[in-house]
């Protein structure tokens, strides 16, 4: 781990989006409700030679992009441990005991998780991001959190060691 550890954080701003989920636990399973989603991604890590940690501007774009992604759809925990999920030819079948629903295809964004906590989406989040960070050269980065906020002062969590 470096002496020096440096932090940058981008938050809410345009880092929004809206979308209906319905998570799974203890044996029930939610109403199929919605969230307006506010994200919050930090980053730490060296400073670059050019004394600084990442591009704020980066972060943003990456994390819009993402953002962008889920907004307005229904996000489908793909990996589902207790629904049963089949994907039809234009749609997507979502079963929880007596309860199922048909959802269009151009309306669902199949997550590849077992649930749709805001913990599992700040997980999908930060693992793409950690992709983007790399692809683009972001080699000085030891760490990235993400939050995920479904409703003011109530959020989830995920830190990534990315290991610069």
């Amino acid at each position: 781990m470096p002496a020096t550890e440096y932090r940058v954080r981008v938050e809410r701003n345009r880092l929004k989006f809206a979308a209906a989920h319905f998570a799974t636990f203890e044996g029930s399973c939610e109403p199929l409700h919605g969230h307006n989603y506010a994200v919050t991604i930090e980053v730490a890590g060296t400073l670059t030679d050019d004394a600084w940690v990442a591009d704020f501007s980066t972060l943003k774009t990456l994390g819009r992009a993402l953002c962008d992604e889920l907004d307005h759809k229904f996000l489908l925990q793909r990996d589902s441990r207790v629904l049963q999920v089949d994907e039809g030819m234009s749609n997507w079948k979502v079963r929880f005991l007596e309860r199922g629903f048909v959802f269009p295809k151009s309306d669902v964004i199949a997550l590849p998780i077992d649930n749709t906590t805001a913990e599992r989406l700040a997980e999908w989040f930060a693992g793409r991001l950690r992709d983007g960070l790399r692809a683009r050269g972001a080699s000085n980065l030891t760490s990235l959190i993400v939050g995920v906020e479904e409703a003011p002062g109530q959020a989830g969590w995920c830190e990534m060691a990315l290991g610069a």
